[in-house]
């Protein structure tokens, strides 16, 4: 045979559309020459007949050959993955990599491979080169391949150019004002949710079903629209729930609790909250699991004995359903969920039936979408009566308080000045040291009424850096309030933080989103902090602390109220004083800090849902009944014994 003739006469038969004379030529050509070319008019030809994925094969065939054509393999790439054949195009992918990073087409598959294989690791390089893509499928995966870092100044470009590009993006809107809120460009979120609040009165629900459920919370306290930002998640199969309690399982003497975050490490919010908790379970009848997959880094930060929490398990290298498996393995009577749709959450293991009995817990201040839950636990005022229709899960209400606090392991607060912290001496000072992202337009406007109204006062306000502070600062000053009247202040050493917390005379709290752990903290280092009654449990945290430590008038009924109550105190130096004075003679003896009493109502309802389990009942409300109140303090303050002593 003429070879040179048979792929004249091929290529001359695919020209005039007569793709099977083609073929048969071509195939007849192949048995003596198997050059890039013929293979090349090999894939073309097939594609014409519909064969895409034998096109593909072909046409590596053809770039695999020295020396290599990367044309050829982009090409091979391309189809293998169109065609679902994602081992060969990461095969591929793997010779012509550097070509992936400036060309979108590459970039899109590969990144849909690699996050569909949890590979996350591997996507940063992609980003760039998705988001100036032609089409919008590319910018659409560069959303996708943002990380949790809202600090990031890559994700941050990329976010920007998603926004100003397709600016009635309903996704790309919303994550346009996340990362506004996160640095308080309160100008910027005030003019964006414009057209969000319009369409919401109008009854129209585009821009919630799509949101992130946790930044969702940051800007709407409706709980009946809450539970329909569904972000990117799947509702599960009709009776999923039913027959992963059916599953058989075999109860020990024991129950056994298995914990599911991220956040074990000393220096996260959960641990500071729950490490007492986790050392004082009863061991005799509770068997403690903590399925971790944390970050490494963080857990080597400080030392920290995790042996007396209970057992680690390493989940961070087991897929979703594999981790699911190992925890079905240990027999894992009741798996408590701590993160919910949070930073590094990894929920949808529980769609995966690790357990009889699944529970959400302290990370998520909602009702947690998609996810296979029996219960939520919290209490009678973060959900009250009147929200149960907005809940997936069942009510476990503890009889006090959900959230539980740490009096041995978090710091005492000591002694400091005004003057260490640049705060004056003789004024009344407001503070405020919820993050960033909770601060909206009409809270500052709130604050500014407060400060003009309250003429010898100040406003201390955390900030996360910078940009932060001068986005703030520009609202107060374009509503009149002068540059005297804030002190800004940044993240400090822990200890330090819970030092000069007591410097201030009231603590204003955010709204939507309340102060969670940042109130405990203000609370047990001594100041008092004025809140609104909530209406979605996100803004009605701090009513429930508040409450836990004896200090209920401090709940407003609304913002007007809220407004006034502040001023009023302002003027009420004996108020305060008598609000410090019930913060230090109730530290030690109410509720909110008595991990060893939270621990014992946690386990009655643990053995609760035990019990509904094993006689085959399905998950139902319950409440926790209290304890006896104490009489007498469950620890010393520090302090009191020191004065004793040197007496």
């Amino acid at each position: 045979m003429n070879t040179k003739n048979a792929f004249v006469t091929a290529s001359g038969f695919y020209q005039k559309g007569q793709y099977t004379r083609a073929l048969e030529t071509l195939n007849e050509l192949l048995n003596v020459d198997r050059s890039p070319k013929t293979y090349a008019l090999l894939a073309k030809t097939l594609l014409k007949l519909g064969f895409r994925s034998d096109a593909a094969s072909a046409y590596e065939l053809a770039g695999r050959q020295k020396p290599q054509r990367d044309d050829y393999l982009r090409e091979a790439l391309l189809l293998h993955g169109d065609c679902g054949n994602d081992d060969q195009a990461l095969a591929i992918g793997s010779l012509i990599l550097p070509l992936a990073f400036k060309d979108p087409d590459l970039a899109f598959v590969l990144s849909r491979i690699f996050l569909a294989r949890q590979q996350k690791d591997l996507l940063t390089g992609f980003k760039t080169v998705l988001v100036e893509g032609p089409e919008l499928k590319h910018r659409q995966m560069a959303a996708r391949l943002l990380t949790d870092d809202l600090y990031d100044e890559s994700n941050r470009h990329i976010v920007t150019t998603l926004f100003k590009k397709h600016p009635d993006h309903v996704i790309f809107r919303a994550l346009y004002l996340i990362f506004a809120r996160e640095v308080s460009d309160l100008a910027a979120v005030e003019k964006h949710m414009a057209p969000v609040l319009a369409s919401l009165a109008q009854g129209k629900l585009e821009h919630v079903i799509p949101d992130n459920p946790f930044f969702h919370l940051h800007w709407c306290g409706d709980e009946a629209l809450n539970k329909l930002a569904v972000h990117d998640t799947d509702p599960l199969p009709a009776g999923h729930a039913e027959a992963r309690r059916k599953l058989p399982h075999i109860w020990g003497g024991k129950i056994r609790i298995g914990y599911l975050s991220s956040d074990f490490w000393p220096g996260h919010a959960t641990m500071k909250l729950m490490q007492r908790v986790l050392e004082l379970h009863d061991k005799d009848r509770f068997e403690i699991t903590l399925f971790d997959h944390s970050e490494a880094a963080h857990q080597k930060e400080e030392a920290f004995d995790y042996s007396a929490l209970g057992t680690t398990v390493d989940i961070r290298g087991l897929s979703n359903q594999a981790a699911a498996e190992a925890i079905r393995a240990r027999g894992i009577d009741i798996l408590v969920d701590l993160k919910g749709h949070t930073k590094g959450s990894r929920a949808f293991i529980l769609n995966y039936m690790p357990a009889p009995i699944h529970v959400a817990w302290l990370g998520f201040p909602g009702t947690t979408v998609n996810i296979d839950l029996d219960y939520i636990i919290g209490d009678h005022y973060v959900l009250p009566d009147q929200s149960k229709a907005h809940f997936y899960e069942k009510y476990c209400r503890l009889p006090e308080c959900y959230q539980p606090n740490d009096p041995l392991n978090r710091p005492k607060p000591r002694p400091t000045t005004r003057a260490e912290h640049g705060l004056p001496e003789d004024a009344f000072v407001y503070a405020s040291f919820n993050g960033n992202r909770k601060i909206t337009p009409q809270m500052v406007d709130v604050w500014c009424n407060i400060l003009k109204r309250s003429k010898n006062s100040v406003l201390w306000l955390l900030c996360n850096g910078p940009r932060a502070e001068a986005n703030i600062w520009s609202r107060l000053e374009a509503r009149g309030v002068n540059r005297k009247r804030v002190v800004f202040t940044s993240r400090i050493r822990y200890e330090d933080h819970i030092d000069r917390q007591q410097l201030a005379d009231l603590g204003l709290d955010t709204f939507p989103v309340n102060g969670h752990t940042t109130t405990s903290e203000q609370l047990w280092g001594g100041l008092p902090v004025l809140t609104i009654k909530g209406t979605n449990f996100a803004s009605r945290v701090s009513e429930s602390l508040l409450n836990a430590i004896g200090l209920s008038e401090l709940v407003a009924d609304d913002v007007k109220a809220y407004e006034d109550m502040a001023v009023q105190l302002a003027g009420q130096p004996e108020q305060i004083a008598q609000f410090k004075e019930t913060l230090a003679a109730n530290r030690y003896i109410k509720p909110l800090f008595d991990a060893e009493r939270f621990t014992r109502h946690l386990e009655t309802a643990f053995e609760m849902m035990a019990a509904r389990a094993k006689q085959g009942l399905a998950p139902d409300h319950m409440d926790i009944p209290a304890l006896p109140a104490r009489t007498e303090p469950f620890m010393e303050d520090d302090r009191n014994s020191a004065a004793i002593a040197a007496e």
